[in-house]
């Protein structure tokens, strides 16, 4: 599985590894992004015994070949590319989120959408294809091109950069924008973050939740007071980003996402900015 882009945002795998290892939830949400991921919605059914490695130690809603328009939807996405190989354009996160999980690993099998098959296509038309479909990201961290050839031929969180711009817009979702509206949309926003300045980061401790919080709700809040059709990034605008036209859905901050969003740990349903903190607080991670 080859990636098409060079980051990810380390916090986001770390939430979902915290969801997984550290989670309470009555059904592990492993199994729940797991069936998603393999087109079949979520869990239905798991025992304590149940392993992401062993699909027959789990039940999802949907059995294999009842699949529908919306489950198919759902499913993580490739582009078959030069000599067959498999070039994934959507859930860079989330596979590696199982690659890295105890019972994942890199010969975790799960289903994926194929969007286009370019297997006769040289590596050179391959890329200007993928290029010309916005099916690539290639660029660091700090938005400098990379080479197509030096993307990751693997998964594994070892084999991509961290780019905390991006884990910053996934704890945006639907706080100040919609998710899913294009491939690498929040790379997108991210580049908007680091070049604009909309929101001063000076201040921002990616250990804190209090701070995490803080700087979440300056980046969503600059988000929803764009006028749609302002450029965000490459000639993008921002309602085709899918930002909100009103912060946090028009509800106050102690309700809808924001409020989940801020749940600490020690409630029954933490957040995903908890879950992430203390995954990274239990493996000693900065």
């Amino acid at each position: 599985m080859r990636a098409t882009q060079p980051s990810v945002g380390y916090d986001e795998v770390y939430y979902k590894l915290g969801r997984y290892t550290l989670g309470k939830d009555a059904v592990n949400k492993k199994f729940d992004d797991w069936c998603e991921a393999n087109g079949q919605l979520e869990a239905a059914s798991a025992g304590s015994g149940a392993r992401l490695d062993d699909p027959a130690s789990f039940t999802c809603e949907l059995p294999v070949g009842s699949e529908t328009k919306e489950s198919v939807a759902a499913m993580k996405t490739v582009v078959v590319g030069p000599g067959g190989s498999l070039y994934l354009t959507d859930g860079h996160h989330t596979l590696t989120s199982f690659f890295e999980t105890p019972d994942g690993g890199p010969e975790l099998h799960v289903r994926l959408r194929v969007v286009a098959n370019y297997a006769t296509l040289t590596q050179q038309e391959f890329f200007k294809r993928m290029e010309a479909n916005r099916w690539v990201w290639p660029r660091d961290p700090e938005g400098t091109l990379v080479p197509v050839t030096g993307l990751p031929k693997s998964l594994g969180l070892s084999r991509f950069q961290d780019d905390r711009y991006r884990s910053l817009l996934y704890f945006a979702r639907d706080i100040g924008y919609t998710p899913g509206t294009r491939p690498f949309q929040e790379f997108f926003w991210g580049t908007w973050v680091r070049e604009s300045r909309a929101a001063d980061l000076a201040d921002w401790d990616p250990k804190s939740l209090p701070s995490y919080l803080d700087t979440v709700e300056k980046i969503s809040r600059a988000q929803s007071a764009l006028p749609a059709n302002s450029t965000v990034a490459d000639g993008l605008t921002a309602g085709e980003l899918g930002a909100l036209a009103e912060w946090n859905a028009g509800k106050a901050a102690d309700k809808g996402e924001f409020a989940k969003l801020s749940v600490p740990y020690a409630e029954a349903k933490p957040g995903k900015l908890a879950y992430a903190l203390r995954y990274k607080d239990a493996h000693g991670i900065g």
